[in-house]
């Protein structure tokens, strides 16, 4: 397993270090400088990723999304010295979160639930995406996506309470949800075709999508309209 660790606290990093070797890890790289870590991420990979969250320059959560932009399937461990950020959504899926100081036994925990979900398909371990909406951090489950609107160089995904800002790009969005019954009505615009309610015609024969369990009403563009009638009739068949 290829680990890196990334700290701006000199001995934090030391401490991290010094337990993976305990716990019989070797293939490990550190640093303490962020920037210069997301410099290395984009020549390397890295299996799972240690990152405090509040580093000067650009903070972890920022840091985990660059990664995550690079190599989906990287596992990030957030680690902190502030309780204030133990987000219970850090528990679940391929990630974790670890208060310090650091222990060998919340590292080991963590990285157990690493080996068990690298068992999973690189389908599976990008079933979740991770999101934030002011300052709290979501981990999405695909099937919960109402639709994906862009914005700018991120995009905003709708979910039951909350709008989630994800930075990727529409494109790669339709590209990861293209084989889970997900279709782009816009160039802007993506729906989970499971979560449509209804659907009527508007304007130059455009679609107006309502969703189960929101009041949102989304609006395709004619193409889209058109190529997802199609979609739908193949569907049907």
């Amino acid at each position: 397993m290829k680990i890196c660790i990334v700290d701006d606290e000199k001995l934090a990093t030391a401490r991290v270090q010094r337990l993976l070797g305990a716990l019989n890890y070797e293939d490990i790289t550190a640093f303490n400088d962020p920037l210069e870590a997301l410099d290395n991420f984009a020549k390397n990979k890295y299996d799972v990723v240690f990152l405090d969250i509040q580093m000067p320059s650009i903070t972890g959560l920022e840091l985990a999304n660059k990664i995550l932009e690079l190599e989906p399937n990287t596992f990030i461990i957030f680690q902190t010295a502030y309780q204030e950020f133990a987000i219970e959504a850090f528990k679940s899926g391929g990630l974790d979160y670890i208060l310090k100081p650091t222990s060998k036994e919340n590292i080991g925990e963590a990285l157990e639930k690493v080996k068990r979900f690298m068992q999973n398909s690189p389908e599976e371990r990008s079933k979740k995406i991770m999101g934030k909406s002011g300052d709290k951090i979501y981990l999405i489950e695909v099937e919960d996506i109402f639709y994906i609107k862009a914005d700018l160089d991120e995009v905003i995904i709708k979910i039951l309470n909350a709008q989630c800002y994800v930075r990727r790009k529409i494109g790669d969005m339709d590209r990861l949800l293209k084989t889970k019954n997900f279709f782009r009505i816009h160039r802007s615009l993506i729906v989970n075709v499971e979560k449509i309610k209804s659907m009527k015609s508007v304007e130059q024969s455009k679609l107006e999508i309502s969703f189960d369990g929101i009041d949102d009403v989304v609006t395709s563009s004619k193409d889209g309209a058109k190529e997802f009638r199609e979609y739908l009739e193949r569907r049907s068949l």
